[in-house]
């Protein structure tokens, strides 16, 4: 069993005196985990970094087994964050999230594609929070567990939709939420269908980064006895210092 592909790398553990386990997450073959023999050497340990994305070979003798891994490093994007914790933990909890909730070896070329371009919104530093919690909603809905936040679940009417009902997932209007306004999530104006590429408010990030956090705890990982990767909440930690900042 072969293939080649290209991948960012999700997490790496050590594996033995010399080797790692890395999981990736390819275009065509998903998340998938191999064995990077010789993988804490200094060479192979610096390309195989979180978010790093490589041209991979994957070789076993059988489908079933871990395989062996090698890759070529196409783009470091670790690097180039090193010194900016924001962004930095940014593409770890993106790598986190990926790895706990993407199905192993399943396909999923749409969330490798956002993957890819919130990896170059942080490169450019430009569009990166918005990109990350626009990441998180596609991956909710490539799960099976997307919002509807078309038109208000109490009315059916398509305007001013400021809540999301917890229980449904829906939205709801400012009038039909009100009185219940207190029970209700909030729901920023960017992740309305046809929203414009505007840069969002700091509390409507901090309204996305809690709403689909919300969604991914209680339909992904408290369903499995699993808990939200610690990489998130550092850096939902990160973006409540800098947006706090900022509005000062």
């Amino acid at each position: 069993m072969e293939w080649s592909d290209e991948g960012f790398v999700l997490t790496t553990r050590r594996h033995g005196e010399h080797g790692l386990v890395a999981h990736v997450l390819t275009r065509a073959h998903g998340r998938h985990a191999g064995l990077v023999r010789g993988g804490q050497g200094r060479r192979t340990r610096t390309v195989f970094q979180i978010g790093n994305r490589l041209a991979l070979t994957w070789k076993a003798r059988l489908a079933e087994h871990l395989g062996a891994l090698t890759g070529e490093l196409l783009h470091g994007h670790a690097a180039r964050f090193i010194e900016d914790p924001p962004r930095l933990a940014c593409l770890s909890a993106a790598a986190g999230i990926a790895e706990a909730a993407l199905p192993e070896r399943e396909p999923h070329p749409r969330m490798f594609e956002g993957f890819a371009s919130l990896c170059e919104s942080l490169d450019r530093d430009e569009g990166w929070a918005r990109g990350y919690v626009e990441w998180e909603f596609a991956l909710l809905a490539e799960l099976g567990f997307g919002l509807d936040l078309a038109r208000c679940a109490a009315t059916g009417r398509t305007e001013a939709l400021t809540f999301v009902s917890p229980k449904s997932g829906q939205a709801v209007s400012t009038e039909a939420g009100a009185p219940y306004r207190e029970k209700l999530l909030r729901l920023p104006s960017f992740l309305l269908p046809n929203a414009p590429e505007s840069r969002p408010e700091a509390r409507d990030l901090l309204d996305g980064i809690a709403l689909t956090g919300f969604f991914l705890e209680r339909r992904v990982f408290a369903p499995h006895g699993r808990k939200m990767p610690a990489a998130r909440g550092r850096f939902v930690d990160a973006l409540t210092r800098i947006t706090t900042i900022s509005t000062e």
